[in-house]
């Protein structure tokens, strides 16, 4: 069993690439676009804090590969198509929330059709990202810029695929129109609504990082453990929260199955990371900051 005390995770390594990717960001909120309250609101959105997980793993799976390519417009690009989901899925006609990180929600803040627009303005701006990384890539003096173009077919097959109806788009319908609360759906909905993220972060980070293009399956099918796992943790988290009917795999399997089922995916995504060379430091970080808000959740 990985899960065993409950002891408060050290992320050292992991602070200084959230601060790099932090002032990145920061930095790129300029390029949304001239200053009005369509910009103010996605820098609302996107400056409204977060465990910022998934642009770090571009960041560290680039890092593991070890070609020193720079990947902090792929990793900006993960973040916009994340804020502006997390914008969406908190709008009275959807999810219907008031609060996002313990802050009023967007449309709180701006109202329903800025925060409608700011969500298109970020998934457009995350395409836009995934150009400007091919040309970061093309212009670096290495081997795998000859590869680019590929590159980019590559990414943006997995933007498009991951934010439809086969990813997150259909996932939302489905966590608001369920056909029941069975398990298969629930796994379902993680998904299309999780678990897409996560393999657009993988991806990002292994094609634009200089990993081997060959493999990029295998780069999704360890993507799909850990967001799996993501999510089961942030189940438990809501477990108090959420009502019975609600799609939450805790409520559905119990705590301990849950539990254990997510013991069963970190092992696997351990093992696939261990496979693809990728376990660092950093990742054993991220693995124990995970467990523990799993076990805090149980």
């Amino acid at each position: 069993m990985i899960i065993k005390n409950l002891l408060k995770p050290n992320t050292s390594l992991l602070k200084p690439l959230k601060e790099t990717f932090e002032c990145f960001l920061k930095e790129s909120i300029t390029q949304l676009g001239d200053q009005n309250k369509l910009r103010d609101a996605c820098e609302y959105a996107l400056l409204n804090g977060g465990k910022r997980i998934r642009p770090l793993i571009v960041m560290m799976t680039a890092q593991a590969l070890d070609h020193q390519l720079t990947v902090l417009e792929a990793a900006i690009s993960v973040e916009y198509f994340h804020t502006a989901s997390l914008i969406a899925d908190d709008l009275p006609c959807m999810d219907n929330d008031d609060y996002r990180r313990s802050k009023p929600a967007l449309h709180k803040i701006y109202g329903e059709t800025v925060a409608l627009l700011a969500s298109y303005a970020l998934i457009s701006a995350g395409y836009e990202k995934i150009f400007q990384s091919v040309l970061v890539l093309s212009k670096q003096k290495k081997p795998f810029c000859e590869r680019a173009n590929e590159t980019c077919v590559i990414a943006l097959d997995s933007a498009t695929r991951c934010a439809g109806i086969s990813g997150a788009t259909g996932g939302q319908f489905k966590d608001l129109f369920p056909k029941d609360n069975s398990l298969e759906e629930i796994l379902d909905v993680i998904y299309k609504k999780t678990v897409t993220l996560f393999e657009i972060a993988f991806v990002f980070g292994w094609v634009f990082g200089g990993g081997d293009l060959s493999v990029v399956d295998r780069v999704r099918d360890m993507a799909y453990h850990l967001g799996m796992a993501f999510q089961i943790a942030d189940d438990l988290q809501d477990l108090e929260q959420d009502e019975r009917d609600s799609l939450n795999i805790a409520h559905s399997i119990g705590k301990e199955g849950a539990l254990i089922r997510f013991e069963d995916e970190i092992e696997s995504f351990t093992q696939k990371l261990k496979k693809l060379g990728l376990m660092t430091p950093e990742f054993e970080q991220t693995i124990e900051l995970l467990v523990y808000y799993a076990k805090a959740g149980s």
